[in-house]
């Protein structure tokens, strides 16, 4: 496949988060975003002329059914990430599907057997791992800058007014705290200390039965943990730290979209290293997949599918835990 054919893109769900997305568009070079779908053909015309993208529609058949879109960047609420992402897959368009993944792990497990099946690209939009900042990190780890990593802390909190009416406490659309905020400290841990054994969790329920806040700890046979807080209720630091048996890497707010971080090894003075993103920092999951697409690959190294799954479980299983289960959405008409 040519490595410099132009990509065209698409986008599912013109929300909040793909509105800060499309700007990053401008850093991807072989990238072009042509058309935008919507439940609501209004919401699309007007996010098609305030970004200035060429085709809108209401509905998402006629964007699966255009040949001129290659990938579709999916952004609706979670339980219409499956149905969506099934629809891109059986059209032979390549997915970038918000985080998380899906609402359930069984949603998760039907699109990853489907995208490989049908041999299309698939990717979960985690664009903390392509972070400069956390592509330094992870080299520095590879090396052995601090070690074995060992344990893994992470925060990540928010000071929401409670509304039944908001998409985070709406169980129909997989509110909650632990898809919105758990898949960020949860991917982390899972990226530098690889698949849990074990999931415990404490936390407490918002008044529409999802999941308020939440502490989370993962074991490993070996002795290794991650300790992880998420909340609604109340604005954390968003910090990160890994602790290796040689040293940790301190990553201040918010860690999931960094700008630096410090670098401790045991003996050594602190190491402060400065590496901002591309625009907002979207840009760097957007040529990911631009690339991956280029260049004919059906997964990303970075964020495999098989990372996401596990993400997922753990997510899943700590909600259940709660007395929270979610489900995707059966109504989505694709």
């Amino acid at each position: 496949m040519s490595t410099d054919r132009v990509i065209r893109w698409g986008i599912v769900g013109p929300g909040r988060i793909a509105d800060s997305v499309v700007p990053d568009f401008a850093h991807v070079e072989g990238a072009e975003l042509v058309a935008v779908a919507s439940r609501s053909e209004e919401r699309a015309q007007a996010f098609a002329s305030k970004h200035g993208i060429a085709r809108a529609y209401g509905g998402y058949g006629g964007i699966l059914g255009d040949d001129e879109v290659d990938v579709l960047y999916v952004a609706t609420p979670h339980p219409q990430h499956e149905a969506v992402a099934l629809a891109a897959a059986a059209a032979g368009k390549a997915v970038l599907v918000e985080k998380a993944f899906t609402a359930t792990v069984a949603g998760a497990e039907r699109v990853i057997d489907t995208v490989r099946r049908e041999k299309v690209f698939a990717m979960e939009a985690m664009w903390t791992r392509f972070q400069p900042a956390v592509v330094k990190i992870r080299e520095l780890v590879a090396d052995g800058a601090i070690g074995e990593v060992r344990q893994v802390q992470a925060d990540l909190g928010v000071d929401r007014p409670y509304d039944p009416k908001d998409r985070l406490f709406d169980p129909d659309q997989g509110g909650g705290a632990m898809l919105d905020l758990g898949v960020y400290v949860v991917s982390i841990a899972q990226h530098f200390l690889g698949d849990p054994t074990s999931v415990s969790v404490t936390g407490s329920l918002a008044p529409t039965g999802v999941e308020a806040e939440a502490g989370l700890l993962l074991g490993y046979d070996d002795g290794r943990a991650a300790s992880l807080l998420i909340s609604l209720r109340h604005q954390t630091p968003g910090t990160a730290r890994l602790h290796g048996t040689r040293g940790w890497i301190d990553i201040p707010p918010r860690f999931h979209h960094p700008k630096s971080f410090v670098l401790n090894r045991s003996g050594h003075e602190p190491e402060r290293f400065d590496l901002p993103p591309l625009g907002v920092g979207y840009s760097h999951e957007l040529i990911e997949v631009t690339e991956a697409l280029r260049a004919g690959r059906l997964e990303s190294t970075v964020m495999p599918l098989a990372d996401t799954l596990a993400v997922q479980r753990v997510l899943n299983d700590a909600c259940e835990q709660l007395g929270v289960i979610h489900h995707e959405d059966e109504r989505v008409a694709v």
